[in-house]
């Protein structure tokens, strides 16, 4: 496993890193999920993501049960904050400071640990003052319940604006959480050299396209059975994926790519992401240890100016990189 500093911090993130978005308190029953975890560690992952939100609450859980007795020290745990998690009252949702601080202390409770490495907000929030946001994290931040800051599928000028007030405020501001992969590169355009310019790195998620880019879907053919196609909780963010068979069989001819390269297709989605060098960690997902041993061997991988070129030929016309579409 490599590593990388996340944003221009002194925090080191794994360049895998291991999230329980669907999988977690939903696709898969707990002891697998712990056997996910040990999977993830034993492979030299250290930094794991999660949120309030996935699975109600139960992901949070799961996954303080799975991590603990490790080394605190040696883990970097990140989750997240904006959607409704309770009972769905009038401040049981977005970036207000009441919904922040409530929403932490539940989170570090489930989590079963006294500080969250990286807190981010899940969505940007038009209906509540940045300035009342960043000051909620600069006082989690200040009671060391949390040690730095970041944001999820923010655009271009809310990482600027969130930027110059975390610069006021003293409040380390890290990192965007967006989807990125072969076939989505929204973030391209304006995100990225925002992000640059904020001194804030991605970590990404879907980076095999909610496993689309394995290739185990077939144009004209039914999802495999027990892939996320077929899970409820994960099956509309991959729906219209399904329906584009320009796409599937676009996917297919990227095969012979990963085979010259040595590397399965969710090593060479992966390994790409993680070629951009704005890119501090690419997310993961499993619901099996077998995904977790094949998708680390991508930490490392370096594609050449050739390859890149020959994946840009291969998806042409199906790649999405309108900036409109992110956030």
């Amino acid at each position: 496993m490599e590593f990388r500093r996340l944003g221009r911090s002194g925090l080191n993130v794994s360049e895998i890193s291991y999230g329980n978005w669907i999988t977690h308190g939903s696709q898969v029953e707990e002891e697998q999920a712990q056997a996910c975890v040990k999977a993830a560690l034993d492979v030299g992952i250290t930094t794991f993501d999660t949120a309030d939100v996935y699975a109600n609450t139960r992901a949070e859980s799961v996954l303080g049960r799975a991590l603990a007795g490790q080394r605190r020290e040696s883990l970097e745990i990140f989750t997240k904050v904006f959607w409704p998690t309770g009972p769905g009252g009038p401040n049981d949702k977005g970036l207000g400071r009441k919904h922040i601080l409530e929403s932490a202390n539940a989170s570090l409770g489930r989590l079963q640990t006294d500080y969250i490495d990286l807190y981010q907000a899940h969505r940007f929030d038009p209906t509540v003052p940045l300035e009342e946001t960043f000051l909620a994290f600069a006082d989690l931040v200040r009671a060391g319940k949390v040690l730095y800051i970041g944001v999820s599928e923010w655009k271009a000028d809310q990482i600027r604006a969130g930027a110059e007030l975390a610069r006021e405020l003293k409040v380390p501001f890290i990192s965007n959480q967006p989807q990125y992969s072969m076939i989505w590169r929204v973030i391209e355009p304006e995100v990225v050299p925002a992000s640059e310019e904020a001194g804030i790195s991605q970590i990404v998620w879907s980076p095999i396209g909610q496993g689309v880019l394995t290739g185990k879907y077939l144009p004209g053919q039914a999802p495999p059975a027990g892939s996320r196609a077929t899970d409820a909780s994960g099956s509309n963010f991959i729906s219209r994926l399904l329906g584009n068979d320009e796409l599937l069989t676009k996917v297919q001819n990227l095969r012979p790519i990963a085979e010259e390269a040595g590397l399965s297709m969710a090593q060479l989605a992966v390994a790409w992401v993680l070629q951009n060098p704005n890119v501090a960690s690419a997310i993961i997902g499993a619901t099996r240890p077998e995904q977790v041993q094949e998708n680390v061997k991508a930490s490392g991988v370096k594609l050449d100016a050739e390859v890149l070129k020959r994946i840009d030929e291969v998806l042409a016309g199906v790649i999405v990189d309108d900036p409109s579409l992110g956030g």
